[in-house]
């Protein structure tokens, strides 16, 4: 017959099982509630990925200093345009009044070659590049918001798995003391009971350290000095199939990064037209009145001026520009290659950690489970001893860390694919490749 202590440690085991059933519905509950909120005002304690990716859009620093980039190249291009200034001179030779010659003269820069609409096109392209950085930004931004969401999230998840391991190991610790002073268990199990508690509260202490750092993360891309307050909801969605690489790979065309480095380009072929026209010598022409004050008479003064190019033909400034314009077709190559590069590992990673998160669901959470539950089973019937059913829970949670990690890659791989790839609704926090839909 089992005795008192024996029973009251198992009723305390009993009442984890419950809350370890019901944490999966728990976040679905929360998950299908708020997902439909994210284009709304936060009110409440919690945070949806898709409200935090707008949070992100309308007060991060960075993009916020990208988008003011644009209202600079808008300056430049404004200044581009305007005309040299006339210049106004008096020259006065002598100082009697009755002896000296006064003369006025206005003075006209005459551009030549072009050279006005040659800045005018440099400074548009300097706008577009500006204004293409927004829009990667913004690409990129969203993929961080995404990674670093996912991050907190799975880290507090993690510190909540860890601070049930603890309670179930501080159980099984004073359950062990209780069933030695009773003779039913030798010191040596006693003490493998305070090492198992002992270690967990290790984790359990650099578990909340990693959450407190990795909330920090994110509320910096939200524009956050401080830590965030809301609670993160694990997101809802259903495993859709991906387009192939190869229909992915067809988009990278369109994709922002390799319209900024054509635009490059254009802007690089811009310069050299500037350089080009620079070579052309500017015009002064000059017109006053020359007054003699002997003599009392005027005369009109008309002149033209004309720089030399006998040294200084902007050449070094037109090979310059010649070699930028060919960098920046190379530079195009480049990028092309790393993108395919890179969104072929993502693609790679959204289709692993699908499977995974199909195994996970299908198998072993429900194997991890069933063993849970038997040990819990088996030590009501004192067929196990609290070690056991401690290592049953740890693989649930260890179970349950890596489906949460397996949904965490296959975000952060969207997320990354969506970097480069022009998807419709990126901008409002949807999301094309996860199919997601948003319960009601």
């Amino acid at each position: 017959m089992q005795s008192i202590h024996f029973v009251f440690a198992a009723a305390l085991l009993m009442q984890l099982l419950p809350h370890a059933r019901a944490y999966a519905t728990e976040q679905e509950k929360k998950a299908s509630h708020f997902n439909d909120q994210a284009g709304a005002s936060i009110t409440s304690d919690l945070l949806t990925l898709n409200q935090a990716i707008l949070l992100a859009l309308e007060s991060n620093p960075e993009l916020r200093s990208a988008q003011q980039s644009v209202d600079i190249a808008n300056g430049v291009r404004e200044q581009a345009g305007a005309f040299p200034n006339p210049e106004i001179s008096v020259l006065k030779e002598g100082l009697q009044k009755s002896t000296s010659t006064q003369t006025i003269q206005l003075s006209q820069t005459l551009e030549l070659g072009g050279k006005r609409q040659a800045r005018i096109n440099v400074a548009e392209q300097e706008r577009q590049l500006a204004t293409n950085h927004v829009t990667i930004s913004r690409a990129e931004l969203r993929a961080e918001v995404v990674a670093a969401y996912l991050e907190a999230l799975n880290a507090s998840e993690r510190a909540n798995l860890v601070s049930a391991s603890l309670e179930l190991g501080q159980k099984a610790s004073n359950a062990a003391a209780k069933r030695l002073l009773a003779g039913k268990i030798s010191p040596l199990e006693q003490k493998r009971s305070d090492i198992a508690e002992a270690n967990v509260r290790l984790e359990f202490v650099q578990a909340n350290v990693e959450l407190k750092h990795a909330r920090r993360r994110l509320a910096a891309l939200l524009g956050r000095s401080g830590d965030l307050t809301e609670t993160l909801v694990m997101p809802e969605f259903e495993l859709a199939e991906i387009p192939s690489l190869h229909d992915l790979k067809a988009r990278l065309d369109t994709s922002p990064q390799l319209r900024q480095a054509r635009n490059q380009i254009a802007r690089e072929e811009a310069q050299l037209k500037l350089e080009r026209a620079l070579q052309m010598p500017d015009v002064t022409v000059v017109i006053g009145n020359k007054k003699d004050g002997e003599t009392g008479r005027s005369q009109n003064v008309v002149g033209i001026s004309v720089p030399l190019p006998l040294f200084n033909r902007n050449q070094g400034n037109v090979l310059s520009a010649l070699n930028r314009v060919e960098k920046a077709k190379t530079t195009v190559e480049i990028e092309y290659l790393r993108m395919s590069q890179q969104l072929a590992d993502a693609y790679e990673r959204a289709q692993v950690s699908g499977r995974q998160i199909s195994a996970i669901r299908q198998d072993i959470l429900p194997a991890a489970q069933a063993a849970f539950d038997a040990a819990v089973k088996g030590f009501e019937l004192g067929k196990f001893n609290f070690l056991d059913v401690l290592d049953a829970q740890r693989t649930l949670f260890q179970s349950r860390t890596q489906y949460l990690r397996a949904v965490s890659d296959r975000y952060r791989s969207i997320a990354e694919m969506q970097r480069y790839v022009s998807v419709e609704g990126i901008e409002s926090g949807e999301n094309f490749f996860l199919n997601g839909r948003n319960k009601k």
